[in-house]
């Protein structure tokens, strides 16, 4: 008898760690189900097309999955292209329109500049429009010594996000992008950064803009800063990212352009003719791509989950249908339904019982949490209550 209760228990644990992982899981995800893209271990070259650049990337915005890739893994300088990572940080920090005194040291920096000098107002919206337009150094820095106290301080946190953003192959060292030994990414990463940033509202809003007049100063005043991104007036659809040069990097460049539904992102690290090969990319790749609504793949009725010691034998499951995914031609699409065999009651409505996974040449590319459609009571005494009370008596 204690054998037969030792094992329930291994089992009880098992299920609720199971669940345990499905939770995250689901809450891992983009707002619109969307998750995270495979590893840069599983992103092999593509055959058929090649840029001029040392590694490049064309990464479907929406489902992050890999359309094209060169040398997606070889760590390379990503020059400015690093303050999407700077500009984001500070964007998601709080009183962005209180206006502070700049740091004199922070702003004595060599390159590009938003023009801050010793003693000005400025606020920590103001120093994103620098770093995303006018890829001012000085506003990095300006910006890193405002939030975490010190450059090295605010590199930490730096490292600490891009962790979490699954940038394995990235280390950054400087808020700006100047150039370091200890500073390097991959396009691969560098797509995963843009994805992560566009979802900030903030960001992509600045981002997309070719011209804005932000005001910083001594005391402040309207200053007009240009984009240095050309495609934003030169490519229809371009919405942003961030452009960077150095000597040791080369040129490179994280741009974003939409069509038809359909938004990819394109990186070059090392291109000396990037302008052109980001819009060769999006011409073949717009061309290639066709929105799909996953109607066809998703199912419309009969999910339904057995309920034990409920006053129902079972609860229905709905989702909420994820918005049209891009597919090339031959893509193949499969959904996966996981879930318990069953769910003890009660159940409230809006509870997660398990998820369907989206996948596109058998690699996951979206997961959209199944939840109870509406509430089952349980009978008196429920048997999760008996069998618990059974197991540690």
């Amino acid at each position: 008898m204690e054998m037969l209760k030792k094992s329930i228990v291994l089992l009880v644990a098992f299920l609720l760690l199971l669940a345990g992982v499905r939770v995250t899981d689901a809450h891992a995800q983009t707002p619109d189900g969307f998750g995270k893209p495979a590893a840069v271990q599983a992103v092999a070259d593509t055959p058929d097309y090649q840029t001029k650049a040392k590694a490049a990337v064309l990464m479907d915005a929406q489902t992050g999955r890999v359309l094209f890739a060169q040398n997606a893994g070889l760590r390379l300088p990503m020059a400015s292209t690093t303050k999407i990572m700077t500009a984001l940080l500070t964007l998601e920090q709080g009183g962005l329109d209180d206006y502070f005194q700049v740091d004199s040291d922070a702003i004595r920096v060599e390159g590009s500049s938003m023009g801050l000098q010793e003693g000005d107002s400025v606020s920590l919206r103001a120093l994103a429009y620098g770093m995303l337009l006018a890829s001012g150094n000085d506003g990095a820095n300006a910006a890193a010594v405002r939030i975490s106290g010190s450059i090295p301080a605010f590199v930490e946190r730096m490292n600490a996000r891009a962790a979490e953003i699954g940038m394995a192959d990235t280390r950054f060292a400087t808020p700006s992008g100047l150039d370091d030994p200890g500073h390097y990414s991959t396009a691969y990463d560098m797509a995963l950064l843009a994805r992560e940033a566009l979802q900030n509202p903030l960001f992509a809003e600045i981002c997309a803009q070719s011209k804005a007049v932000v005001q910083y100063g001594n005391p402040p005043y309207n200053r007009w800063l240009t984009n240095h991104n050309r495609l934003l007036r030169e490519y229809p659809g371009t919405i942003g990212v961030k452009t960077g040069f150095t000597k040791a990097s080369g040129r490179c460049l994280v741009s974003c352009a939409e069509r038809d539904g359909v938004r990819l992102i394109a990186v070059t690290l090392g291109c000396p003719d990037d302008w052109n090969e980001h819009r060769r990319l999006f011409d073949r790749y717009f061309g290639l791509l066709t929105p799909d609504d996953l109607s066809g793949y998703l199912p419309h009725t009969g999910l339904q989950l057995p309920v034990a010691g409920g006053t129902e034998p079972a609860v229905a499951l709905r989702y909420t249908p994820p918005p049209a995914m891009a597919l090339l031609e031959g893509d193949r699409v499969e959904v996966r339904a996981v879930a318990a065999p069953l769910v003890f009651a009660p159940v409230e409505q809006g509870d997660l019982l398990g998820h369907l996974t989206i996948c596109c040449n058998g690699e996951p590319v979206a997961e959209l949490p199944l939840t109870a459609a509406q509430p089952v009571e349980a009978t008196t005494p429920s048997p999760r209550e008996s069998l618990l009370e059974w197991l540690f008596t």
